[in-house]
């Protein structure tokens, strides 16, 4: 019997790889993702693609797409509210497992597992562990695109905002960046791949500064 599970959605490479190994993965439905979104800016929390943007993409996947509106700024009481509220919602829809792209950090995996078990939810972590430069490896060769939306200036040049994740831009990271990005150097934006049944046109427009990080518009090739 297959779990259907929903997919945490970042809109990044983490979890478009994670979709990725899920549709692989025998026992597991991908029922849909849900995603957070900044209603003030009308922007994906953290790597600031803009929410249409966001729903092109996952039209392309094929699967419905929950998005979770918060506040800027958000308390955490507001965010665990709206979670709290919406893994309710899933669980009576029959929701038995949520994936995420985490990594790495085990405090927020605990966390996870732990909210989740108190609706009787099983968390999952596909890429848990994974060594970020094999990750990195992976993402190329299976031909994922990818482009940098997001970056903190205190780790990367602004000038690598709005640039092709791809062989190039690891080669020329500065000493110290994961090459994933996975200590929050910098976020992503998939626009084509194995996940997507089509590629998506975008084009980078503006570069601005905004709350201490650096944003690469992004936007569809004639709009």
């Amino acid at each position: 019997m297959t779990k259907r599970t929903l997919l945490s959605w970042s809109s990044g490479k983490d979890s478009a790889f994670t979709l990725y190994l899920l549709q692989g993965t025998p026992g597991v439905e991908v029922a849909g993702l849900f995603t957070t979104v900044n209603v003030t800016h009308g922007r994906v929390a953290m790597h600031a693609v803009r929410s249409d943007l966001l729903e092109l993409q996952a039209s392309a996947t094929g699967l419905p797409l929950r998005k979770l509106e918060i506040p800027y700024p958000c308390s955490n009481e507001h965010y665990e509210r709206v979670m709290s509220n919406f893994v309710d919602e899933a669980k009576a829809e029959g929701i038995e497992c949520m994936a995420f792209g985490d990594l790495f950090l085990e405090d927020v995996r605990k966390y996870r597992e732990e909210k989740l078990a108190q609706a009787g939810i099983r968390a999952l972590f596909p890429l848990w562990k994974t060594e970020s430069h094999r990750l990195a490896d992976e993402l190329i060769r299976k031909d994922f695109q990818m482009i940098v939306t997001c970056l903190d200036p205190k780790h990367l040049p602004r000038n690598f905002a709005g640039r092709k994740f791809d062989e190039q831009f690891l080669k020329d990271l500065p000493r110290g960046v994961d090459p994933c990005g996975e200590n929050g150097e910098f976020h992503t934006f998939v626009y084509g791949g194995p996940i997507l049944k089509k590629q998506l046109n975008v084009k980078v427009g503006k570069i601005v500064e905004r709350d201490g990080f650096i944003f690469a518009d992004i936007d569809m090739e004639g709009a």
